[in-house]
C-alpha cells in the first residue's frame, strides 16, 4: 500500500486501511504507526529514554484514483527520566508540526507551474497559496537588463492595468511587472533600481501605439531605439478597413445586390494578402452563392466604391512593406494617403505622429510577440483559477508558470 504513495520509511507500519465518504467526498484512510528504538537522550545524552505512549496525527497524501488519500500517524512518544523531556518520533514524510506531505506539496507544485486548478489535489485555497510561499521567491530586480526590451500592459485583480516589462530576446525572461501603469511610478522603478550606464545599455524597446511610452523611454534609456509593434500597426489599420466596410453597408439600400453581400458575407477576403487571392481559378463563394475568382469579388467592390478602395489599398500596402521590410514602401503608404471620411483619417494621423517609431518597425525584427505570449498564459491562469483577489498571489502564480 505505501508503494503506491512511494513512501519507504522502515519504521512505518500499516494497521487498517478504511474508504469513508464525508460531505460527498471519497476519504482513503490509511491507519499506520511510526515508531523506532531510541538508545539516548537527544537533550541530555543519557540512556533513560522509555516510550510514553502514542499520538494520533493526520497526514495529507497525494490523491490516488482522483480520490482524496489521508495517513493517519500513531507517533510513538518518548521519555528521558533524567532530564525528564518528552519528544515525538519524526520522519521525512512531512515537516515537524505540518500536516501537508512533501508529495502533496510537490504535486501541487506540479499543477501550478502547469497553469491548472488545484481541485485535484483536494486542497484549500489558503494551503495552495502557503505551498508556493514556500517554493517561490519574488524577485525584486533582475541583476542585468537586457539589450532589447518589450512593454506591454495587463489586466490585474479588480481590474486593474498593471505594467509588464520582459527581455525580447533569449529566454523571454519578465523584468518588471508593476502594481500599475502610471508614468510616474514607471520611471521611478527603474531610475531607483538600475543606473544610468545599466540604461545606457538597452538598444531597442518594443511597445504598441500606446504613446504614453514613448513619452518617457528617452529619459530612462537615452540610447534605445523605440520600435511599434507590427502586429498592432496592421490590427488598427485593419478595423479601420472593418469601419469602412460596414459604413459602406449601411449607405447601400438593395440588401440583395451582389455588392451587398461580397461585402457582408467575405469580408475575410479583404484582409488577406492580395497575393494570396485567387485570380484565376474559380471558388464558391458562400454568400453569394456563385462561382467566380476572388480577385474578381474583390474588383467588383473596388471598382463601384472608389473611397472604400483607397482604404483598402492603403491597408495593402501597410501589410506588404511590413512583410517585406520596406521602409520606403511604408512611408509612400503612410505620408501618400488622401483623406476618405472614414475611420482610416485618424488610423494614418497616428502612424504620422510616430512615422519614425513606425520606420523602425520595418527595420528591425523584434516585435512584442513574447510579451504578448506571456499575457495570453496569464489569461489563462486567471480563467483556470477564477480569478485572483490578492495581488501578491497572482505574482507568485505568474513566477510558477514562467519557471
Amino acid at each position: 500500500m505505501l508503494q503506491f504513495f512511494k513512501i519507504e520509511d522502515p519504521n512505518i507500519k500499516i494497521l487498517d486501511f478504511s474508504t469513508t465518504v464525508i460531505d460527498g467526498e471519497i476519504r482513503n484512510v490509511i491507519k499506520v504507526r511510526l515508531s523506532y528504538p531510541v538508545e539516548h537522550c537527544p537533550y541530555c545524552s543519557f540512556s533513560t529514554v522509555i516510550k510514553n505512549g502514542t499520538r494520533a496525527t493526520h497526514i495529507r497524501l497525494g490523491e490516488l484514483r482522483q480520490e482524496r488519500c489521508e495517513m493517519e500517524l500513531w507517533k510513538q512518544r518518548y521519555y528521558c527520566r533524567n532530564c525528564q523531556t518528552t519528544w515525538g518520533a519524526t520522519t521525512d514524510l512531512v515537516e515537524e508540526n505540518h500536516s501537508l506531505s512533501h508529495q502533496l506539496k510537490h504535486g501541487v507544485m506540479a499543477m501550478v507551474r502547469e497553469g491548472m486548478t488545484t481541485k485535484m489535489c483536494h486542497c484549500s485555497a489558503s494551503s495552495v497559496a502557503r505551498i508556493i510561499q514556500e517554493f517561490i521567491t519574488p524577485k525584486r530586480r533582475m541583476a542585468g537588463l537586457p539589450k532589447h526590451l518589450c512593454f506591454d500592459e495587463f489586466r490585474s485583480v479588480d481590474h486593474k492595468m498593471l505594467f509588464i516589462c520582459c527581455d525580447a530576446e533569449n529566454d523571454h525572461e519578465i523584468v518588471a511587472i508593476l502594481t500599475d501603469r502610471l508614468t510616474q511610478n514607471i520611471v521611478d522603478y527603474f531610475l531607483n533600481r538600475y543606473s544610468i550606464t545599466e540604461r545606457q545599455r538597452v538598444e531597442t524597446i518594443v511597445i504598441d501605439l500606446n504613446t504614453q511610452y514613448a513619452s518617457f523611454i528617452r529619459q530612462l534609456f537615452p540610447n534605445a531605439e523605440i520600435i511599434i509593434d507590427r502586429f498592432h500597426i496592421i490590427q488598427m489599420a485593419g478595423r479601420s478597413l472593418d469601419n469602412a466596410r460596414i459604413q459602406l453597408l449601411k449607405q447601400i439600400k438593395e440588401r440583395r445586390c451582389r455588392e451587398y453581400k461580397v461585402l457582408k458575407s467575405q469580408w475575410r477576403l479583404f484582409h488577406k494578402d492580395e497575393d494570396q487571392l485567387e485570380s484565376a481559378k474559380p471558388v464558391f463563394l458562400r454568400g453569394i452563392k456563385e462561382l467566380m475568382p476572388q480577385q474578381d469579388a474583390i474588383d467588383l467592390i473596388l471598382r463601384k466604391y472608389p473611397d472604400f478602395a483607397r482604404v483598402y489599398e492603403t491597408y495593402q500596402e501597410l501589410q506588404s512593406a511590413l512583410k517585406q521590410r520596406d521602409v520606403d514602401e511604408l512611408n509612400s503608404a503612410i505620408f501618400a494617403y488622401e483623406n476618405t471620411k472614414t475611420t482610416m483619417d485618424q488610423t494614418i494621423r497616428t502612424l504620422r505622429h510616430s512615422a519614425h517609431y513606425i520606420a523602425n518597425s520595418a527595420k528591425y525584427d523584434y516585435s512584442n510577440g513574447p510579451l504578448e505570449g506571456i499575457n495570453r498564459k496569464i489569461k489563462n491562469l486567471k480563467r483556470s483559477c477564477c480569478g485572483f483577489r490578492n495581488f501578491e498571489n497572482l505574482l507568485r502564480r505568474i513566477d510558477c508558470i514562467r519557471a
